[in-house]
């Protein structure tokens, strides 16, 4: 993966009609974005955010990134693959719609674990709707952890292709994703262009940056986060606005994940409750136990006391305004010393509060 993130830099591209989009700068076969807007940096800021609203959230930035490729030419005889049930949060026919693109077909596939008693031994395409569209943009919606379930589709969906000797011109994916997918994506290009050599590659647009996920063993300071599963900043590339948002909270940036388990939140709502009430109380209960600077550094991805060099080369943020990055600096330096005396098992209790008044008519 180092290949793929050593000199990245994050390279201003639009700012229209309340959505910033940057790109990466960096040694890819694919291009990469990362857009930002005031709705979707309300959905990772606060959990609270569930049901039809999830959706509603991603519409507009959609929107204006398919206008951009759209203005680029980058988009042709759209067909939308739906993998079941998290995609259904991306609004991807709707935004079509907006930017008057043609949506020639819509696929759907679901793609779920295999188990031999209680262990998960790989994944296994179930139902499946495809429609195939000759030297068309394929365009989909999905969340990036392990992205295990991708490759299973996007496989499956190229043998079908290929069996009846056709071929995809590209492949625009939306994603509130992990850095992972990065090197997946490249890799899958390589595979793909060994028999498509006009293959134009994947088109990959992160809402509000790219997130890592906690490796295998490590469950972080708090002790309770999921390997592959949950997001936080550490060694990823974070929008500038998002930052400032959640730096200008206190508990956005110590929340058990950026966005938690995407089709939960839109339709297993109870589910969802829980795991955000299970974190905060487990929070509450070993505070005394948990060291805040370690955890804080944790949630930021460095060092508190890191100098203004190392953090624009930690944040891949060369290439933007230096009074912006200047000012992201400084306000870091600001939100450090705001918590300052800060009780971790108060922060718990707020949010517990602020959580279960917000959500009470879903809680049972």
């Amino acid at each position: 993966m180092d290949s793929f993130w050593n000199n990245v830099q994050l390279t201003p591209q639009f700012n229209e009609q309340g959505v910033s989009c940057y790109s990466l700068d960096g040694n890819y076969r694919n291009k990469y974005y990362i857009i930002s807007e005031a709705e979707t940096r309300k959905l990772m800021n606060k959990p609270e955010v569930v049901g039809y609203e999830v959706y509603r959230s991603l519409v507009h930035s959609t929107s204006q990134m398919l206008y951009f490729l759209k203005c680029k030419g980058l988009i042709s005889k759209a067909n939308i693959l739906s993998i079941l049930r998290g995609a259904l949060n991306y609004p991807l026919e709707e935004a079509c719609w907006n930017e008057h693109i043609r949506v020639h077909d819509i696929s759907f596939l679901s793609c779920e674990r295999v188990f031999n008693g209680k262990n998960v031994t790989g994944l296994d395409v179930k139902y499946k709707k495809l429609a195939m569209i000759n030297d068309s943009t394929l365009m989909i919606g999905d969340i990036i952890a392990s992205g295990a379930t991708l490759v299973e589709c996007l496989r499956f969906v190229i043998d079908c292709y290929k069996a009846k000797e056709m071929k995809l011109r590209n492949i625009v994916f939306f994603t509130i994703g992990a850095r992972k997918g990065i090197s997946i994506l490249e890799a899958l290009t390589d595979e793909i262009r060994g028999y498509w050599p006009e293959f134009e590659g994947f088109i990959t647009i992160y809402y509000e940056g790219i997130f890592n996920c906690y490796e295998e063993g490590n469950k972080g300071v708090s002790g309770i986060n999921a390997s592959d599963i949950d997001f936080y900043w550490k060694g990823g590339i974070i929008s500038p606005e998002f930052r400032r948002e959640t730096l200008s909270m206190r508990e956005a940036l110590f929340e058990k994940c950026t966005i938690y388990d995407g089709g939960a939140r839109r339709y297993e709502i109870k589910e969802h409750i829980d795991e955000v009430l299970e974190f905060w109380n487990h929070i509450l209960e070993h505070a005394d136990t948990i060291d805040m600077k370690t955890l804080t550094e944790e949630k930021l991805g460095h060092s508190l006391d890191i100098s203004y060099s190392d953090w624009l080369e930690d944040t891949h943020y060369e290439n933007l305004d230096k009074d912006l990055t200047w000012w992201l600096y400084t306000q870091e330096k600001g939100f450090i010393m705001s918590l300052d005396g800060i009780s971790l098992k108060e922060m718990a209790k707020k949010r517990i509060s602020a959580f279960t008044t917000t959500l009470t008519k879903y809680i049972i």
